[in-house]
């Protein structure tokens, strides 16, 4: 089906050869030397694979484009992506993973999926549409039939059409709420925001605002298929999404429930594929706060468990999210969290962990925490590398890693995204998938930008077209796709990785 091939008899004859070798000779041997480099290029992601000839030949090209990259006076990976996004997009290796096939997009969260511009230069036109301003300073938005009650802390409501009518030019008007609804700025980031807690409680204020756009019933539907089309227009063919499951409400005030909303999800998903035959389709992962109580969680999981049953091909499983340092730990969950072992019922986890650069703390054991209670993904798993006994763990049970290099800068766990700890997770083969968490709060989109970082970043010059082609076939392989389901959209995927490949080479010679 596909021209992979493992390399072992490299590894196995390197080994019988540095064991004969290695401490017989007075001076180091350079076939010796030979051996090791071989042997640790092939140990990285991507390195036991078997090219062919057209790999070969574009891979040749990648590395030329590399290399001018990283000889650069600004490399993007080494800057914050707020200032890095323009040099990015004049990158030729930006250009050509766009087009790549990049499987799937196994980390996104709901209402970050979609640029900002479209939310306020569509949303915010529609009529019935009111904005307050909060003490924060922030906005919140509703759709109303009729004038919507006041809220706490927030200016007296104004229908967006009649303010915009009064003015000349909207533009600043429509400048300030951009700014509401993401984290980018043209601003230095690093005085925009100094600290975790100044970005974290700016990236919460965001959500905040964006909360009651979205969750207008005909809004929801739009986002939600925007989003798709985002992704599928970014060569992603698959996607699992992190979802609240909000009460979606309609304009006169009524309000849906959580099955209404996933049913939402899948009948948008299903509309989608049947007009883009080519996109595998997308899976839910329900999700809610970790700052909740116990019984919350416990009711939380509960349902879960119904919903699972209800959408057993759709609904992928359940995590915690929010920021893990301020959030209670997954320990202190364990009752509720052990619910569907005790019952017998299937309920998959897919747990957020060591998103923290704290050390000795009860957060700090949340990725030990997540393998006992059987997460079949660890969300960011940024800590991972200082925790050797939970390192070995998931590469024994195949629990792959989802790291999202945007947005563990952005959020301020790492600065230099060549320092990014993911790095050395990949230099060992680590399973290892890249997502994009946040793309709309990140001023980024799709999956591209954060490819980006993870091959130029992460790899340096040693990454090659096989780290590409692994990383796409991990995010198949390591979804929660059936393996049946697995084996169709890797065949898929395949198809559309030869017509990358071939048509690479021909806008090269061309």
């Amino acid at each position: 089906m596909m021209p992979v091939q493992l390399q072992c008899p490299l590894v196995a004859v390197a080994c019988v050869f540095m064991c004969c070798l290695f401490g017989t000779l007075s001076s180091p041997d350079p076939r010796v030397r030979e051996a090791l480099i071989e042997l640790e290029a092939s140990m990285q992601t991507g390195g036991q694979m078997v090219l062919t000839d057209a790999e070969q030949r574009l891979d040749a090209l990648l590395f030329e484009m590399k290399q001018e990259e990283i000889s650069r006076g600004d490399f993007p990976p080494a800057v914050h992506f707020f200032s890095a996004k323009r040099l990015i997009q004049r990158s030729p290796v930006f250009s050509l993973l766009q087009k790549m096939p990049k499987g799937g997009a196994l980390h996104v969260h709901d209402f970050s999926m979609v640029d900002v511009e479209w939310l306020v230069k569509n949303v915010t036109y529609r009529p019935h549409c009111y904005m307050c301003s909060t003490d924060e300073p922030s906005f919140r938005f509703i759709f109303s039939s009729q004038w919507p009650k006041p809220l706490p802390r927030c200016s007296p409501w104004v229908l967006l059409e009649n303010l915009r009518s009064k003015m000349v030019n909207a533009t600043d008007l429509d400048n300030s709420i951009r700014g509401n609804l993401t984290l980018f700025t043209d601003q230095d980031p690093e005085v925009a925001f100094p600290s975790q807690d100044v970005v974290w409680d700016r990236f919460e204020q965001a959500f905040r605002a964006v909360w009651g756009l979205v969750t207008y019933a005909p809004v929801f539907r739009d986002y939600y298929y925007q989003g798709l089309t985002q992704f599928y227009t970014d060569n992603v063919m698959y996607l699992e999404l992190r979802a609240l499951l909000p009460e979606v409400y309609e304009l006169d005030g009524s309000t849906h429930d959580r099955a209404w909303t996933l049913k939402t999800y899948q009948d948008i998903t299903t509309q989608f594929v049947s007009k883009h035959p080519d996109f595998f389709g997308a899976r839910i992962i329900i999700t809610n706060q970790r700052r909740a109580n116990r019984s919350a969680i416990a009711q939380a999981v509960e349902e879960a468990m119904k919903l699972k049953k209800d959408f057993p091909d759709f609904m992928a499983g359940f995590d915690l999210v929010g920021r893990e340092d301020r959030g209670k730990p997954l320990w202190y969950f364990r009752d509720a969290l052990s619910l569907p072992a005790e019952k017998g019922v299937t309920l998959p986890y897919f747990f957020h962990a060591g998103e923290t650069d704290l050390e000795g703390t009860e957060v700090d054991q949340n990725l030990l925490d997540a393998l006992l209670l059987n997460t079949s993904r660890i969300g960011h798993g940024f800590a991972l590398v200082r925790h050797p006994v939970a390192k070995d763990l998931s590469r024994k049970k195949g629990v792959a890693v989802e790291v999202c290099p945007i947005s563990n800068q952005v959020l301020k766990l790492v600065k230099d995204l060549r320092n990014h700890p993911a790095a050395a997770l990949m230099l060992e083969n680590h399973p290892v998938v890249i997502s994009s968490d946040d793309p709309a709060m990140f001023g980024a989109s799709g999956l591209s930008y954060d490819f980006y970082e993870a091959f130029v970043g992460f790899g340096g010059i040693k990454s090659h077209i096989g780290s590409l082609k692994q990383l796409a076939i991990n995010s198949i392989r390591y979804s929660s796709l059936s393996p049946r389901q697995q084996k169709e959209a890797l065949v898929l995927w395949q198809k559309r990785w030869n017509t990358f490949v071939t048509e690479s080479e021909f806008l090269k010679t061309n």
